[in-house]
């Protein structure tokens, strides 16, 4: 390799060093990770990483680790994808939803590959069905369709009062969007609430989209799901807090930020079921044959301390249906 590329390569913020040695005889799988969000701090610390341990797999032990981040810039996707296939993996993980997926699959036709959360992965052309997927993709589908009208209704719970609800969404995923906005025009429809859609895919355009917010003195905000906008739970509840708007989230991830209140399905369990998924696989058995499973538990969060700055009564009922309470 030449003395510039080398360098270049050592500059590129996306690029994460392998933990597998490629210089030596592979002894062990290799699971090849492609992140759409920045890798954790300790990436092998995962709910996906447990559901490998409860199908006998140990990262260092029996497998070995490629992992790749796009740093929440979608478009670096598919190169990070078809670096993990040149490299041999013998199967891609995906976290991220549907750019993340469609990107290790447009890189492969062969290798498996496991998704974490994909918001409708028939009609993104991922698999066949749900029942039989085909090819060589299989994962956990999210229900933002099923949850955004439920959202809402936790929304509509804390904030009786609210006539015009905004709803923030990143262009930069459209398939995700797509389907949020068209859930979220029927729920609010059914509600009689006038419906204002923001839309945001960089750091400016979140801070234009509370401004515009504020002009449109909008009673309350739904914060779609995105790995863009996980990637900011700080900010964005920040935000909130400033432009004194109540919002609900899809991750509770925003309430421990400060948020007020996320309805969402476990993420935890549904990435352990994907580390199962993931484990089988290495075991032999085909992506063709595993079903795409759906989420079947679901977590509600509450901030009370939030509720109070924003003057809002957390209704006795909502409180007792919550899995977690921050006071």
């Amino acid at each position: 390799m030449r003395r510039r590329d080398l360098l270049g390569l050592l500059a590129a913020p996306t690029a994460a060093w392998p933990l597998s040695a490629h210089g030596q005889q592979k002894t062990m799988p290799v699971i090849g990770w492609l992140w759409a969000r920045p890798l954790p701090r300790n990436p092998a610390d995962s709910p996906i990483h447990e559901g490998l341990r409860q199908t006998g797999y140990i990262e260092g032990k029996n497998f070995t680790s490629e992992y790749r981040s796009a740093d929440s810039n979608y478009d670096l996707l598919p190169a990070l994808a078809q670096d993990l296939v040149s490299r041999r993996v013998d199967l891609i993980v995906t976290i991220g939803g549907t750019p993340t997926a469609l990107a290790a699959k447009n890189a492969t036709l062969t290798v498996p590959i496991v998704f974490g959360v994909v918001s409708d992965p028939v009609a993104a052309g991922l698999v066949a069905s749900l029942g039989r997927p085909g090819g060589n993709v299989t994962g956990v589908a999210s229900l933002d369709a099923e949850m955004t009208p439920k959202q809402l209704e936790v929304l509509s719970e804390l904030v009786p009062q609210a006539k015009i609800i905004a709803l923030l969404v990143n262009p930069a995923n459209p398939p995700v969007t797509e389907t949020v906005i068209k859930a979220m025009q029927g729920a609010a429809l059914s509600k009689g609430l006038d419906l204002a859609i923001l839309k945001a895919a960089s750091d400016d355009e979140i801070e234009s989209a509370f401004a515009t917010l504020a002009q449109l003195r909008a009673d309350a905000l739904l914060v779609g799901g995105d790995q863009f906008f996980f990637s900011r739970t700080d900010r964005i509840a920040r935000l909130a807090e400033q432009h004194s708007v109540p919002a609900t989230y899809n991750a509770p991830l925003f309430v421990r930020a400060g948020g007020l209140v996320s309805f969402s399905t476990d993420d935890a369990h549904i990435r352990r079921q994907a580390g199962i998924y993931a484990g089988r696989i290495l075991k032999g058995e085909k992506p063709a044959n595993l079903p795409v499973q759906q989420p079947s538990k679901f977590w509600l969060a509450i901030n009370l301390k939030t509720a109070k700055a924003l003057g809002l009564t957390v209704p006795p009922s909502l409180l007792a249906r919550a899995d977690e309470v921050i006071e």
